[in-house]
């Protein structure tokens, strides 16, 4: 059985499921006996009613048995399934047994049941069972039971058991072998009904279980992918700047940043690190595509801009060098925006450069937020040897830099309406003089406001500089 030797949990659970279905239709079985036993003491049926109440009480106990038995055996579900389908042949045995006419072609239902737990060698089971209990039932019929006319051809049904026992025998010495006709042509054709039963049955359970096997195994595949995404998901954040105060050594400025993406791992990132004792590096960018592809480009992307500006060059040529190093190996042909700025802490001085980048937003001490509208560049990765236009802004005390990703401006409701760069502005307005955890804070708090139950679409990155006295 397949699920001895994978042990696979999707099966364990269909199982305890089929034991509970299984008990439901037995329970359903001991009422339609009771119903009829009922109707035929009030003269419905011709049923002889000493035969019934013999019947009836013994099959209807073992019909609710199974009820009893799951919540007995709850967690042993290798052997209730057994328990629970013997109970309901030796019940509908019985029943058949005292009730031929009837309930021959009730033995269908437990092999249509037995499918019903996907497993062929219970089902197999469950016919060799159905087969002996209606060959042992039609005999026992035989002398109890009632006569079926297609048993005994046109001859009355005698009702009185040693009558029958003597009808039998004398049959049998005149040459008419009663036993095997009735096997031959009662038992054989009603068997044959069973058995194509059982293999529609079983075709359709074999198929089933194909199909559970494969979701079991997907579903496997899944968490594995999932468990390296949440690996990939820590190593993409243990590679963004997070310990904060990033640099409480020094009291000239405050920084804070965040990165919130929209799957497991995201394109997006921040950097910031001292280029030397007096240059403090921003970097804020944003990958094409999302997704793993994107993550390992971003990797990619951040160690290259971390490595130019630690060399010295400038914000333009540190971006000038890292485009012409990405294109050399990209045959996706992803590419990036980047947002990059050296910052003079001893002169407030900022040299930046905007290779397709949002635009930053800029307060002034005595200000509000505005969008500064620098001077934009062709995106990283996109074409070979593009040169990037570097722009400078005097930083003084009370001022802010406030620079993001399209994630922000781009955020979108369950009406399809963009967030906004407007929004955006109120937002960062909407407390003076914040400092710069609580201004990104306030920000995503507005977005997910705006946004509601929608879903994310897009990276959230942000990061703001402020100056202090």
């Amino acid at each position: 059985m397949v699920e001895d030797t994978l042990h696979l949990d999707i099966f364990r659970v269909n199982e305890e499921k089929a034991n509970r279905y299984t008990a439901f239709c037995t329970f359903v079985a001991a009422v339609v006996a009771v119903l009829m036993w009922v109707l035929n003491l009030c003269g419905f049926f011709i049923v002889d009613q000493h035969l019934m109440n013999v019947a009836m009480p013994a099959g209807v106990a073992l019909f609710l048995l199974p009820s009893l038995l799951v919540r007995i055996w709850n967690g042993d579900t290798r052997l209730l399934k057994y328990a629970m389908m013997c109970c309901f042949m030796i019940g509908i045995a019985i029943l058949n047994s005292a009730l031929t006419i009837q309930l021959v072609l009730a033995w269908s239902c437990p092999v249509v049941l037995s499918c019903h737990y996907y497993s062929p060698r219970f089902t197999h089971f469950t016919l060799t069972g159905a087969l002996l209990g209606m060959l042992c039932a039609t005999y026992v019929g035989l002398y109890c039971g009632v006569w079926d006319a297609n048993m005994m051809r046109s001859v009355e049904m005698p009702g009185d058991a040693a009558f029958r026992a003597e009808f039998i025998r004398e049959a049998t010495a005149a040459g008419d072998n009663l036993l095997l006709r009735v096997f031959n042509f009662y038992y054989i054709p009603r068997a044959a009904i069973v058995i194509v039963v059982y293999l529609i049955s079983i075709t359709l359970s074999r198929r089933t279980h194909g199909l559970l096997k494969k979701q079991e195994e997907d579903n496997r595949e899944k968490e594995r992918i999932g468990a390296e995404l949440n690996v990939a998901t820590q190593i993409q954040a243990s590679m963004l700047p997070c310990i904060f105060p990033a640099f409480p050594e020094y009291k000239e400025f405050d920084i804070y940043a965040s990165m919130n993406p929209a799957k497991e791992v995201g394109g997006d990132f921040y950097d910031f690190f001292l280029v030397d004792a007096d240059h403090l590096a921003l970097v804020i960018a944003d990958v094409s595509g999302k997704g793993v592809p994107a993550a390992l480009f971003m990797m990619i992307t951040k160690t290259l801009i971390k490595n130019a500006a630690q060399s010295g060059l400038s914000a333009g040529a540190a971006l000038e060098t890292v485009n012409n190093q990405l294109l050399e190996n990209n045959e996706a042909g992803m590419f990036v925006t980047v947002w990059l700025g050296i910052y003079e802490i001893s002169t407030g001085r900022l040299t930046a450069a905007n290779a397709g980048h949002e635009y930053p937003a800029l307060k002034r001490a005595d200000g509000k937020f505005i969008l500064f509208k620098d001077k934009h560049g062709f995106v990283m990765a996109g074409m070979e040897d593009v040169k990037y236009r570097e722009y400078e802004l005097e930083l003084h005390p009370g001022d802010t830099l406030f620079v993001y990703t399209d994630g922000v401006a781009e955020a979108t409701d369950a009406n399809d309406r963009l967030y906004g760069t407007e929004r955006m502005l109120d937002a960062l307005n909407r407390k003076e003089n914040a400092g710069s955890k609580e201004l990104l804070l306030e920000v995503k708090a507005d977005i997910d406001r705006f946004v509601g139950e929608a879903e994310q679409f897009d990276d959230i990155t942000m990061l703001a500089l402020n100056i202090k006295s």
